[in-house]
């Protein structure tokens, strides 16, 4: 199902939004407005564990391009999230062991898109990214990610690190990408796995890194020291399905 709203505004189209079972990212209510309408918004935002801020009018009237935000503008899913078992009912039915992206804090919309664009490429089962910190599956990545997002599931979740111990539960072994790690051309990266590829400025977190079971480091002979967050995690990805025999 695809949602074709991106920015809501507006009290009572925010409530429908809601009601209809919509996914809304995020939520930013006007700081004093607490009438019933509005109270019963945020109700429904927190029954679905919405973000949910509360900004100054000015930075509504900045946001609103209706100009008629009334004290609310909701920024939903332009396509709906997966649930978790789809992935690994994806990988079932093409007869290959699990093989997902995890995205710590990727921020940058053309970023997310272009990831998912290469995780469909490369063969991936399904991405993985936080709820908080994080962009979501807004119009611009939908746009960058050149149709993937018609075929690869992508799944929200609240705790990356609980995550990759579930996933690990059923078998995944979870690889990251760090410059400080072992060269990727060392590693065995075979089998069910997950590429966690981390925020553009600081890379993965060391919480997320921690629960990792391989660090690997991109070879590297030029003058400057880091790849675009969506470079790095296409070397990756290629560099496992090379290992898996060129099928995933």
């Amino acid at each position: 199902m695809r949602y074709e709203e991106y920015t809501i505004e507006g009290r009572n189209a925010v409530m429908e939004a809601f009601r209809a079972g919509k996914t809304i990212d995020k939520l930013f209510v006007q700081d004093g407005c607490h009438d019933g309408i509005i109270h019963s918004i945020v109700r429904e935002a927190r029954k679905q564990n919405t973000i949910l801020n509360y900004v100054a009018k000015e930075r509504l009237d900045q946001m609103s391009e209706t100009g008629k935000h009334q004290g609310v503008i909701a920024q939903a899913a332009a396509y709906e999230y997966a649930d978790m078992e789809e992935i690994f009912q994806k990988a079932q039915e093409k007869g290959e062991p699990p093989f997902v992206f995890l995205l710590d804090e990727i921020e940058d919309p053309h970023n997310l898109g272009a990831i998912i664009r290469t995780a469909n490429l490369a063969g991936a089962h399904g991405v993985i990214i936080p709820k908080r910190r994080a962009a979501g599956l807004t119009a611009a990545v939908v746009k960058a990610s050149a149709g993937a997002l018609n075929y690869t599931p992508v799944v929200k979740v609240t705790n990356l690190v609980q995550t990759i111990g579930e996933l690990k539960k059923r078998g995944l072994w979870f690889v990251c990408a760090d410059m400080q790690g072992e060269n990727m051309y060392r590693l065995n990266l075979t089998g069910p796995m997950g590429l966690v590829i981390g925020n553009e400025g600081e890379g993965v977190s060391r919480l997320v890194r921690e629960a990792c079971d391989y660090t690997a480091a991109i070879p590297m002979k030029g003058e400057i020291d880091s790849l675009n967050a969506s470079v790095a995690a296409g070397v990756l990805a290629y560099e496992i399905l090379r290992q898996r025999g060129g099928n995933c």
